[in-house]
């Protein structure tokens, strides 16, 4: 699949951010418009930047466009909502079925997803459960394509410094060997590098992608 017009959500975050910068490298993709909460200070002759009010649906369905393909990196946490789970839906759950729903309405034909391993609709616990409910309402929407990615612990420089991320970091590393395959901590850019690569290989269906899976591509 050449010459594909990407938009990406959550553009500024760790995996989002190496994304963008793949997207724009590559030749497969001939435009890219990334749809931001706050202005995005990077300039590129394929990039269109759009200010987006997610919750602003008219503006939202409008900014989005036409195109080929959604890459969904939004995501928050619960240090970051200050403990409201309802405004923790409205970011990881709105915004990426809200793309979905109004990328099948204007003829998208991918939507590549950051969700986590352990997603499951029944869990009891709020973060997997959210996770699982994001991926089964986007699978009703029947992409042509559809890429599920379902990290571990994620590493990487991101621009804001989290304490328990950072002492978290440091523990994977020291013991990530003992940790089973899908559960292996991995960094946004390879998490990203095999995003862009799911999206130009364009498999049809429903594709999860665990950290073999991912490092594989």
């Amino acid at each position: 699949m050449n010459e594909q017009t990407a938009v990406v959500l959550g553009a500024t975050g760790l995996i989002g951010s190496h994304v963008l910068k793949q997207l724009l490298q590559d030749d497969a993709f001939s435009k890219v418009r990334a749809l931001v909460r706050r202005p995005l200070a990077l300039q590129h002759p394929k990039l269109e930047v759009i200010v987006t009010d997610f919750s602003n649906y008219d503006q939202y369905q409008t900014n989005l466009g036409t195109g080929d393909c959604i890459f969904s990196c939004i995501g928050t946490t619960n240090a970051t909502v200050k403990g409201d789970k309802a405004l923790y839906r409205t970011i990881d759950f709105d915004i990426p079925v809200n793309a979905a729903r109004f990328g099948k309405e204007a003829g998208f034909k991918q939507f590549i997803l950051v969700s986590s391993v352990g997603a499951n609709a029944n869990s009891s616990f709020f973060y997997t459960r959210l996770k699982g409910e994001v991926e089964e309402v986007i699978a009703n929407f029947n992409f042509k394509s559809y890429h599920v990615f379902r990290p571990s612990f994620l590493v990487g420089e991101r621009t804001e410094k989290r304490l328990g991320e950072t002492i978290g970091t440091n523990l994977f590393k020291l013991f990530n060997f003992l940790i089973p395959s899908n559960y292996k901590s991995i960094t946004g850019k390879t998490v990203a590098a095999a995003m862009v690569k799911a999206a130009k290989k364009g498999n049809e269906g429903m594709n999860f992608y665990y950290y073999g899976e991912m490092i594989k591509l």
